[in-house]
């Protein structure tokens, strides 16, 4: 009897001592872990159109998919349409100026001013002759000096009108001016960028999806008066999808930019698979949003996560448990 009992003894010492050793060979393998706590990011978009208008459609509601440049919505263009009609139309109007300039004078307005001036030769020819004959009279004393100083003052206006005639032909020659040239030049330039700004503003009439996503929120509907900027769609992003984790100061050794850990959360056991990709400089204290044991007023430094593997079963906002693992240890083999 009593061989029995201090059998009984041996088998549940050893039993303890066995249970005593598992207990601390767990308690290592723990204690050696770095466990974080965060929250998927929401990443959202959101999308307005640059000009202002009338909503006219809108294609998609809540909750649906859509892909990059998806076709959203679209202002009434009918203004935008007319503008560029008129800008257009300048274009046309500067384009037509700039050239005439840039050719010059006709050819029949060059030979008319070149008939003006032999017109005004002539006749100041005559008008000098003139002249003599009344100067050659007013010695005889046949005529009063006062004619004669008609006849000179009819001299000195035909050579004065031959002068302007010539210089009129000269500039017809030689065509327009520089100075005009360039102007029109500028004119025309200015006419072209704002044909280009009708342009741009006409699409931007389209609201296009920047990236892939899901609608989160349907802000507006077809027939509201909208301000450029004003949200029509909130776009939830897809891709990447990150986590906002934070790690204690005394902690911040042991982790680095490019560290590969296991993300779980309480909805499912599937384990995922991510990598530290930023480490803020900035220490804060631990967010309201982040579940831990740890006192609130500790100091942390911000991580972002890139998840490799994301799914459905990972959504933004949802709180996650981050596990940094060791170089050789695979995401599959993370603890729960």
């Amino acid at each position: 009897m009593k061989k029995l009992k201090f059998l009984i003894f041996i088998v549940f010492l050893g039993g303890a001592a066995f249970l005593f050793w598992q207990w601390q060979e767990g308690q290592r393998q723990t204690d050696g872990l770095l466990i974080l706590y965060g929250n998927v990011d929401i990443r959202e978009v959101h999308l307005a159109f640059r000009q202002p208008g009338r909503l006219a459609t809108m294609h998609y509601d809540e909750g649906d998919r859509v892909e990059k440049n998806t076709l959203l919505a679209t202002l009434d263009d009918q203004p935008y349409v007319e503008a560029l009609a008129v800008s257009q139309a300048n274009v046309l109007l500067a384009q037509t100026e700039l050239e005439k300039l840039q050719a010059g004078l006709r050819p029949q307005e060059v030979e008319q001013a070149q008939a003006q001036v032999q017109q005004v030769q002539a006749v100041a020819l005559e008008a000098q002759r003139n002249h003599l004959r009344q100067q050659e009279l007013v010695g005889t004393g046949v005529i009063s000096q006062s004619v004669a100083d008609t006849a000179l003052a009819a001299h000195k206006e035909a050579q004065a009108r031959l002068v302007a005639a010539q210089s009129a032909l000269a500039q017809a020659q030689e065509g327009f001016r520089q100075e005009d040239i360039q102007a029109a030049q500028a004119r025309f330039e200015v006419a072209k960028a704002t044909e280009a700004q009708a342009r741009t503003a006409l699409a931007d009439t389209r609201l296009l999806a920047s990236s892939s996503g899901i609608i989160l929120s349907r802000v507006r509907e077809p027939g509201s008066m909208l301000a450029s900027q004003s949200t029509v769609y909130v776009l939830s992003l897809e891709e990447p999808v990150y986590v906002r984790a934070y790690v204690h100061e005394p902690q911040l050794g042991r982790i680095a930019p490019g560290s590969t850990v296991a993300i779980t959360h309480d909805t499912s056991s599937k384990v995922y698979r991510g990598q530290v990709g930023f480490i803020s400089p900035r220490a804060e204290f631990t967010p309201k949003t982040v579940e831990t044991t740890q006192l609130r007023t500790d100091l942390v430094y911000r991580l972002r996560i890139v998840v490799k593997d994301a799914d459905q079963g990972l959504r933004q906002g949802m709180p996650v448990t981050i596990q940094v693992l060791d170089q050789e240890q695979a995401p599959g083999q993370a603890q729960q």
